[in-house]
């Protein structure tokens, strides 16, 4: 696809089109194909690696411009960039049905990634396939949102695949090793034993050591704790990431 467009005399090729409808307008700008799901799952982060040009347009592929009064009357603001922003969070990216399979089929895959790389089977404390998550998601009908990253949806496939009853599945345990100066050592316990899934293991020598397991959504918590309580003389230490069984460590 190659675009003339008057206002900057260049040639625009390798298009993608996201569009918005906002005021009663329509409002489209230029971007590189494959940056634009690039940059809503976070990956790209350089703008100008997205768009092809600031310019906001009425029609990209006529190479008519949007005017002036009716940005300001949509978006409260004349700043092209910040348009552009707008548009790329929220607006429809225009692609073929085969892209757009393509694309959707692809978001799948990753978010099937992430849940498998983030959850185990609790009852075997092994990790899953990629491909058994996958078949989990088909059989809750889970469908891909193109305009949320996948790591976000990952969280979702997680909780629904959580509420089903034929799969168990649960996030993997952060291992972790705890230091705390045993001036403190009994109180700070005391507060991280409700944030603590399994004590693995506990020394007292100069300080309290414990080696423990925790939810990954505590880990801030326990960190925020142990150096508060402590006035930053405690340590917490991330042993591995993945709560799996003895002589699955390649998997973490």
């Amino acid at each position: 696809m190659s675009i003339f467009t008057p206002t900057n005399q260049i040639r625009l090729t390798n298009i993608a089109i996201v569009r918005m409808k906002k005021a009663g307008k329509r409002f489209e700008i230029a971007c590189y194909k494959n940056k634009v799901i690039s940059w809503r799952n976070k990956v790209e982060k350089d703008i100008d690696e997205v768009l092809q040009t600031h310019t906001i347009f009425t029609n990209v592929s006529k190479g008519q411009v949007a005017k002036k009064e009716d940005l300001q009357k949509a978006f409260s603001t004349e700043d092209s960039t910040e348009i552009c922003l707008k548009i790329l969070a929220k607006g429809e990216l225009q692609v073929s049905e085969k892209e757009r399979h393509q694309q959707l089929e692809s978001m799948f895959r990753d978010i099937a990634t992430i849940v498998a790389d983030k959850c185990i089977n609790p009852e075997t404390k092994r990790p899953y396939t990629v491909g058994i998550i996958e078949r989990a998601m088909k059989d809750v009908h889970y469908a891909v949102k193109p305009t949320r990253n996948a790591k976000q949806q990952a969280l979702e496939v997680i909780k629904k695949l959580k509420e089903t009853e034929n799969f168990q599945i649960a996030r993997a345990q952060m291992r972790l090793r705890i230091g705390i100066p045993s001036k403190e050592a009994k109180k700070i316990k005391d507060r991280l034993a409700p944030l603590m899934s399994k004590v693995e293991s506990e020394e007292f020598d100069d300080e309290l050591e414990l080696v423990c397991l925790v939810d990954p959504g505590v880990y801030k918590d326990v960190e925020e704790l142990v150096r508060s309580g402590t006035k930053g003389k405690g340590r917490v230490e991330v042993l591995s990431l993945k709560d799996v069984e003895e002589g699955d460590e390649r998997l973490e």
